[in-house]
Order: structure tokens, then sequence, then C-alpha cells
């Protein structure tokens, strides 16, 4: 099933894009999930030695997840000295309220790296003044660069990728995760799902958001939803998104997924098709 979604055509635009169209920030981003990836490669044949802790339930993190992260960091700093960061495994760095900060999930898709399943990936993206204006999802096995910056478009592998143009959720094949570390949300999110299920093609649950999200936007996927991710496994995705022409909120249909945490994303009929279904399903603490 993996191999099969990352097979699928993305909607691509047959010329590339020139370089100088992106964010600037995003060479040294990419110089920096290239490093990243290195680290993640070179262990993939000693996974059973790798030392893993639980930072939280169903939360795992290696040994590799650390050494990537200050990989990503070393080279942000050298060019960046004075922004902020907030990374998945040593937290946030800098001002409290900057106008540069860095959002880093060194590997995401942790527990699929230590099971040898093929689904993992890079995750960098830069706000200033708490917007999000430029990110990549890089899928550290395939080569496949997803890049994106504000107002410029989203790109695969330099070439201009779109959301699928679908009319209506019916049809769809969508992505989702389980709300694992927030047991409580589990029966709403099955309602959820219970209610989609009914009315899509298929859902998928490959176990990376960001590569997900960087799916929806090659229109692999034409939609996806999640409780409870934290912001680096989502913002270079949503931005990807955004930039492919697509829809990304809370489930309330506002802006504030950064900081619920609950996504859902698509191109903009099975945006509001994922909406319409879901909020029927939702407990109060989710409506927020």
């Amino acid at each position: 099933m993996l191999r099969d979604l990352a097979a699928a055509p993305a909607t691509i635009f047959p010329n590339p894009v020139s370089r100088h169209a992106m964010h600037p920030t995003l060479t040294i981003a990419k110089r920096a999930a290239l490093a990243a990836s290195k680290v993640i490669l070179r262990n993939l044949d000693r996974l059973d030695q790798l030392t893993i802790n639980e930072k939280a339930r169903n939360d795992f993190v290696s040994e590799v997840d650390v050494q990537a992260e200050r990989e990503i960091i070393k080279i942000l700093r050298k060019t960046y000295p004075d922004h902020a960061i907030l990374a998945e495994e040593s937290g946030s760095q800098g001002e409290l309220d900057p106008e540069y900060q860095w959002v880093i999930d060194p590997l995401d898709g942790t527990t699929n790296y230590l099971h040898g399943l093929p689904h993992f990936a890079v995750s960098i993206a830069l706000k200033v003044r708490g917007r999000l204006e430029a990110g990549l999802v890089y899928d550290v096995l395939r080569q496949e660069l997803f890049m994106a910056s504000r107002g410029n478009g989203a790109l695969l592998n330099e070439r201009r990728i779109r959301v699928k143009p679908l009319n209506a959720i019916d049809g769809a094949l969508l992505g989702t995760g389980f709300p694992f570390r927030q047991p409580k949300h589990m029966p709403a999110y099955l309602a959820g799902f219970a209610a989609l299920a009914e009315r899509c093609s298929e859902v998928r649950r490959a176990g990376s958001a960001a590569l997900d999200l960087a799916y929806v936007a090659a229109g692999r996927l034409d939609g996806f939803w999640e409780i409870g991710l934290a912001e680096w496994d989502m913002a270079a995705g949503a931005l990807l998104v955004q930039e492919a022409g697509g829809l990304v909120g809370d489930f309330s249909g506002g802006a504030d997924y950064l900081r619920t945490g609950n996504l859902v994303a698509g191109s903009p009929k099975v945006f509001k098709g994922l909406l319409q279904t879901l909020q029927p399903t939702l407990t109060p603490a989710l409506q927020r």
C-alpha cells in the first residue's frame, strides 16, 4: 500500500520552475534536510542496535532522531544564528515571540523507520512573525523533495504540483492518523472515521503526517485529517497544501490548527466535505 501511494502519479505541471521563484531560505533548508537524510540512511542497517526511548505514551525517539536534528540545527544556525528554533527533540530555542522561527521534525514517521517501513521524512518549515512562509518535506528513501514558499506555489523535485480538483468527497482517497497519544479522543475519532468511510472511496493511515500532507499537495491523496498533531508534524505540509491550491484548517474551518493540533486539509471541495462530515461527530473539546 505504501509503495502504491508513492508510485501514484503526482499532479505535476510540465515545466520546471525557476529556483529563484522560491524563498531563498529553502536553499539552506534543503542543505539541512540532505544532511539529516545521511544520518537517517546510514543507520538503516543497524536498526536493531539503536538506542530508543519512550518520550511519552506511544511516542518514541531514537538516537537517529537526535543526531539528524543536530545536523539540521547546525546548518541553520551557521547561516541564521539569530533565528529561533522549535524542534521535536530539543524543544524551543531563542526568543519567546521571535520574528523568525524554524519548525523542525528531523524524522517524521519514527515508528515506521524503527520497523523498517519505508514511509518517513524530514520536515522543515520557517515562520516569519508567526506565519508560515517556507517549508519542505523530504522523502529520504524515494529522494522526493516537496517544497513551498508563500505566494510561489509548491514543487516536487522542482516541478510544480497541484491538489487534485475533485468536486466532492465522494470517491476521495483520504489519509489520516489515529490519536493514539490522546486516547480520550479515540471514540470521537472513530465516529468521524466511520462517517467518512461511508462517503469516501478509501482511507489510508501511513504513519507520517508530513508526507501525507505532501501527498495531498501532489494529488496522491485527496484529503487528510488528524487529531492532536504537534506543530512540527504539520507546519511544512500545511504550507505545501495551501500553495498547491488546497485548504487547511482546524475542525471549525478556522486557521488555528497549529495551536490546537487538529487539522483538516484537501482541495477546496474535499475540505468542505471533510468538515461537514466530521463536525457532527466532534466532542465539545474538539470543537474549540
